[in-house]
């Protein structure tokens, strides 16, 4: 079992990090507000993106991944929600309803992650980690002229 928290989940590195080390089941714990004041056009895309990375993360790594999020209202601000629990093949068996909080349950076989780790996803025969020096040598974006 791996952990993340909040904002690792929008970062494929994480669950890369863990994926190399054999992990079956990934749970993230986080608090998102639904608004994002710098980008509110980002507003109506919160709840795809939040599946989206992990759904990713999930099937990229041939692992299970739990979603725990905080729903409701912290401190005046609406968070939204959308605790979920992702199969190794990156489909969502089980998913919050709204945006408060809610409590999901899925049978995880652990099993399930074998024949995404041996066949599609087998880091031994498919990696070539030579060639991704820049994503541990570099920071940030470069941006074209």
């Amino acid at each position: 079992v791996g952990l993340l928290i909040c904002n690792d989940r929008r970062w494929p590195e994480s669950y890369r990090s863990l994926g190399l080390q054999g992990v079956e089941l990934i749970a993230i714990g986080y608090t998102t507000p639904i608004h994002n004041p710098p980008s509110p056009e980002h507003d109506r895309h919160s709840w795809f993106h939040n599946e989206l990375v992990m759904a990713a993360g999930a099937y990229q790594n041939g692992t299970w991944v739990v979603g725990v999020a905080h729903g409701g209202y912290e401190e005046g601000v609406a968070m939204m929600g959308g605790s979920c629990i992702i199969a190794p093949s990156g489909m969502v068996v089980a998913e919050a309803r709204t945006d408060g909080d809610e409590v999901i349950t899925a049978a995880c076989d652990l099993d399930d992650t074998r024949s995404y780790k041996e066949w599609v996803f087998n880091f031994e025969g498919h990696r070539e980690p030579q060639h991704y020096w820049r994503i541990t040598s570099q920071k940030g974006a470069v941006i074209p002229d």
